[in-house]
């Protein structure tokens, strides 16, 4: 699918938590086009374009979404989220990306992510609930505390009405039972007890996981966080050719599985 850049309307900005915000574009549904996984590239002037994973699935009523990380501290992060509250239209450069969902694949599934890293298995979940997908499906989310899985929401709920799909957040600090997250939670209607692990999300997989053989993984977070998954996963038996994430072309490794691993 041809890169193509065009112009869109924003049309809402609304805060998930202090820390992140959706932002939704519309445009004509042929002009967003992509495929699940994808990533765009917005323009924040005429010679900085910064890369957003697509948060939803492509459909018919012409709207993208975005999840994004606000870091006030950081000069381009205030300077997106002034633009994007003041603009009424942004340019917008899509699709890219080679991480995406197979949707013809009928292996198992899974997806691990951290933090924002979410907004590229959003996508991709809906787009395999919308295709009726039976094969298992599995969410790993890692966080630093509960609040920062911005949607767990919509995890929680997919947990309890897609028979095939199973939800596992990471934590490294424990949940407090009534905070604010927990309250929200309650407040939608969602069943808000904690039933994941605690720590990082590398060590969560390595005792947690199971096998890995036969099942397609896709990845997102930091180099260092995706790395440490796949030597996590390494010695469960994943495959590098089952493997998927966009850090692969960015900040690729050779060899990907570390051999003493393979062997362990």
């Amino acid at each position: 699918m041809t890169a193509r850049t065009l112009t869109c309307h924003v049309e809402s900005v609304e805060d998930l938590t202090p820390d992140v915000f959706r932002v939704r574009f519309a445009a004509r549904p042929e002009a967003l086009a992509h495929a699940p996984g994808q990533y765009l590239e917005m323009k924040l002037d005429d010679t900085t374009w910064v890369p957003f994973s697509i948060a939803n699935a492509a459909s018919d009523d012409g709207v993208l979404e975005l999840h994004i990380q606000h870091w006030p501290e950081r000069s381009n992060s205030a300077r997106l989220r002034s633009l994007l509250v003041a603009a009424n239209q942004l340019e917008l450069r899509l699709p890219s990306g080679e991480c995406v969902l197979d949707l013809d694949d009928p292996s198992p599934i899974v997806l691990i992510c951290a933090g924002t890293g979410f907004s590229q298995m959003h996508a991709m979940l809906q787009a395999a609930f919308a295709r009726g997908l039976s094969q298992p499906i599995e969410l790993w989310w890692a966080a630093r505390e509960r609040r920062d899985l911005y949607l767990e929401s919509a995890a929680l709920n997919w947990a309890a009405s897609q028979p095939n799909f199973r939800y596992f957040p990471v934590l490294e600090e424990a949940p407090e039972v009534g905070d604010a997250h927990h309250r929200a939670l309650e407040a939608a209607g969602v069943e808000a007890a904690f039933n994941g692990h605690l720590g990082r999300i590398d060590e969560a997989l390595r005792k947690h996981a199971g096998s890995m053989a036969g099942k397609r993984v896709y990845l997102s977070g930091s180099p260092g966080m995706v790395y440490a998954c796949v030597d996590a996963l390494t010695p469960l038996g994943v495959e590098a050719s089952a493997l998927s994430s966009d850090v692969f072309s960015y900040a690729p490794r050779e060899p990907l599985l570390d051999p003493a691993l393979v062997s362990a």
